[in-house]
């Protein structure tokens, strides 16, 4: 059939079948990407149809694409080679899309009684994405004073745009950051630019309803700071010792990376970096007295400098190699001065302290501290200033001390002897002589004026006899002081018994007053007992 001749016979079914309405095609619109094939479904299955024809209209005119009869297919010259309607169904595929190919596509089911069921879908042909790309109005940024103006570009048909800061997507606020999107291209504005704003790194992505493509990483530079200048350590102690690991490090948040610059009250030490050691203090010839330090820092893009708080302490060098010199000559007491000093090898000393035998030693007109306490004199000592002398240099970071161990020779003091006054034959005697001395003392006895060879503090008679009855005399030297001191003691030996004989008199007052004791107790009872017997009234 010639297709005027077909066309006119579908017009005139058109206008002289029954339309029924009936579901035909799903609904819209169905999206394919430009240069593929596309089938436009049917939501019918084996329909009875004398034709099925589809029309094709962009807008302005209507194009017929293919007619399906009993005869075959008839496929409109324009179409020819792209086009082919499922007879099962009814559906029309397209290959080879065009972007000519975007409209809206009509099918119609005509019956064998010349019913017609009609419906309608559109068919939009997208472009594919690609060529998705960030930039930016300017390459670099200053925190706070810079506005910044991202625009992502993309071909290909494209219906959205978002924004990412690495994987969170970046809302527009309608103040500091706002959206503009165009039909190829979106613009981000950033006004007041921050440090973190484009740190993601910033991505753009193009979509339509079939694909979407993302931008390359997008970063821009900003530059910012110094922000806050702090020094650690934060807390440290007023004095710092001497030739220590001490130092310190200055930090701020800067980019780019900031020059330090490090000031010794308002005077710039030529110390490079962050890090100002101690040697470096030590090497200006600094820290013997407290000062001030400082550390600035600029940053060379933003030309800003800032400045932290000072910070003070002095620098003292440890006491060590404390040393006591005192007089090396023999001392005797009530003959003798003595001057002690006390000095350190090396370190500042800002304080001394005297100790003897462990407590604090205490001036007095014999005792006189000089030379700013670094020294102690002692005039006309005496036995009492025996002892172990002990001597604290210090300062706020550390003390050293030293020992003098000081030896005043004296006595002997008045001797003494201790023993029995009367013994019996054979039993033993033991007399002990004693005299405070420094050094000791060494003995000599003597019975009754003529000497003996007991050369030690106690003369033991093992077994006493009537001859050893007599008087004992110790005699203690000191061979330092050369002096000497002797006691006596008189012996009696008498026969077994003797001393058994009698009481003593402790005895004799020991058994007086438990007479006396037991008369007290007696009375007493006695006058208990009268007082608790009830006594009859005469009336």
């Amino acid at each position: 059939m010639h297709l005027f001749a077909l066309k006119s016979f579908l017009l005139l079914l058109l206008f002289t079948g029954r339309c029924a309405p009936q579901d035909i095609l799903p609904v819209g619109p169905v999206n394919a990407i430009l240069g593929t094939n596309v089938t436009l479904t049917t939501l019918v299955d084996k329909p009875s149809y004398a034709f099925i024809t589809w029309n094709f209209s962009d807008g302005k005119e209507q194009d017929h694409i293919a007619t399906l009869g009993t005869a075959g297919l008839k496929v409109n010259a324009p179409y020819e080679g792209r086009v082919s309607i499922n007879a099962t169904s009814g559906a029309l595929s397209l290959s080879s899309l065009k972007v000519s190919d975007s409209g809206d596509y009509s099918i119609s089911i005509i019956a064998p009684d010349a019913t017609t069921n009609t419906a309608e879908i559109k068919l939009q042909v997208l472009e594919p994405i690609s060529d998705v790309l960030i930039k930016s109005d300017i390459s670099e940024a200053f925190e706070h004073n810079s506005t910044v103006v991202l625009n992502c570009s993309a071909k290909g048909s494209v219906l959205k745009f978002t924004w990412t800061s690495g994987s969170t997507p970046i809302v527009a606020d309608g103040k500091r950051l706002t959206l503009k999107d165009e039909e190829a291209s979106s613009m981000l504005t950033i006004t007041g630019i921050l440090r973190t704003d484009l740190v993601g790194p910033i991505y753009c992505t193009a979509a339509n309803p079939l694909e979407m493509e993302k931008s390359p990483a997008f970063n821009l530079t900003v530059y910012y700071g110094p922000d806050e200048v702090t020094i650690s350590p934060a807390k440290f102690p007023e004095y710092i010792r001497s030739k220590s690991d001490f130092n310190l490090t200055c930090s701020a948040q800067s980019y780019p990376a900031p020059q330090f610059f490090w000031y010794h009250k308002e005077d710039l030490m030529e110390v490079p970096g962050p890090i100002l050691t101690l040697s470096d203090i030590e090497a200006y010839g600094l820290g013997m007295e407290k000062d001030e330090y400082t550390c600035r820092v600029k940053n060379i893009k933003t030309g800003r400098m800032v400045s932290s708080a000072p910070v003070a302490f002095a620098v003292i060098e440890a006491v060590t190699g404390v040393n006591i010199t005192g007089p090396t000559e023999v001392l005797i007491a009530g003959n003798s001065t003595a001057n002690l000093t006390c000095q350190a090898a090396a370190g500042s000393v800002k304080t001394t302290t005297w100790l003897k035998d462990g407590k604090p030693l205490t001036a007095s007109p014999r005792v006189v501290y000089y030379n700013n306490m670094s020294s102690v004199f002692f005039n006309m000592l005496q036995k009492e200033d025996n002892g172990k002398y002990m001597c604290l240099l210090g300062n706020p970071i550390n003390t050293a001390e030293a020992v003098y161990t000081m030896v005043v020779n004296f006595g002997p003091e008045p001797a003494s002897v201790r023993g029995e006054d009367a013994v019996e034959v054979t039993e033993t005697v033991t007399l002990t002589c004693s005299a405070k001395s420094v050094p000791p003392s060494t003995y000599i006895w003597k019975f009754n004026s003529s000497e003996t060879k007991i050369k030690t503090a106690e003369y033991v008679i093992e077994k006493a006899m009537y001859k050893d009855t007599g008087t004992y005399t110790c005699m203690a030297y000191n061979n330092v002081t050369g002096k000497t001191s002797t006691a006596s003691h008189f012996l009696s030996v008498k026969e077994e018994g003797a001393l058994d004989e009698g009481l003593s008199d402790g005895a004799i007052a020991g058994i007086v007053i438990g007479v006396l004791v037991a008369l007290a107790a007696a009375i007493g009872l006695i006058f208990y007992c009268r007082q608790k017997v009830p006594v009859e009234s005469p009336y």
